[in-house]
């Protein structure tokens, strides 16, 4: 599994301190804008998102698809002085998992949603997300703009490094445009030691690139209300053909 394979790399791929500090202010904003306490982080990677709103005073819980993952997330809420209830479940399953209406808050961050490869698997899971909400919960979607990236064909991104002691690791990212319309999410990893050759390895998955319309459109079928948009999780305004996110958030009814 793609996640399984990438998890002992991740938290070396992404810059934790610097995603935290221009995400976590508008994240707690909106928590607190909507009286929440119980927070569900629905495809939580390694964690630390939920670790972040633990440590700011929310009750943190964490799901992922990946053991992998879910894995790494407890090592780093242990290392933190943590125990917080991470559980191994992917969309659809969630209610099932933690029982409905368990949370005020549920979270899907990371460009999740699109490994659901049909409409009819976006919806279910969305209908699992207000199962999983009590009335009146705030649901916070994180993806990258597909509006952006399917109008101008953005093939590649921004590469990103990561060393420790005398090991280095250089990540790159790109996508391939498939004929079926869905995309093939691509990461090369180049790792090398004490300055010799480098080694290489490729990942490989199947995203559906999620339009802006259409996740409006299955969010208010779902019964969700007040759906904004943002272009990102620093609360910017959404821009179809610059922004580099999509962020949307939604009330259930």
């Amino acid at each position: 599994m793609f996640y399984d394979n990438f998890s002992s790399d991740y938290d070396r791929f992404v810059n934790w301190t610097g995603r935290l500090a221009i995400e976590m202010p508008f994240l707690e904003r909106k928590l607190r804008e909507s009286g929440a306490s119980r927070v569900l982080d629905s495809a939580c990677g390694t964690g630390m998102h939920a670790i972040a709103l633990a440590q700011a005073g929310f009750e943190a819980a964490g799901a992922d698809l990946s053991d992998g993952m879910i894995s790494r997330a407890r090592e780093n809420a242990q290392a933190a002085g943590l125990d917080l209830p991470f559980k191994t479940a992917g969309f659809g399953d969630l209610a099932d998992a933690f029982g409905e209406e368990s949370f005020d808050t549920l979270l899907c961050l990371g460009n999740s949603l699109p490994h659901l490869l049909t409409p009819e698997l976006l919806h279910q899971s969305i209908m699992d997300f207000a199962r999983c909400l009590k009335p009146g919960g705030l649901v916070v979607i994180q993806n990258r703009n597909f509006d952006a990236v399917m109008a101008s064909r953005q093939r590649w991104m921004e590469p990103q490094a990561a060393r420790e002691g005398q090991i280095e690791w250089l990540f790159q990212r790109f996508y391939d445009f498939e004929v079926d319309g869905l995309l093939t999410f691509n990461v090369v990893t180049l790792r090398r030691e004490n300055g010799g050759d480098w080694r290489q390895s490729i990942q490989s998955t199947s995203l559906r690139p999620l339009l802006a319309e259409e996740l409006q459109d299955t969010f208010q079928a779902a019964g969700f209300e007040s759906v904004t948009l943002f272009g990102g999780l620093n609360g910017s305004a959404f821009d179809p053909s610059a922004s580099g996110n999509l962020v949307i958030t939604a009330l259930r009814t």
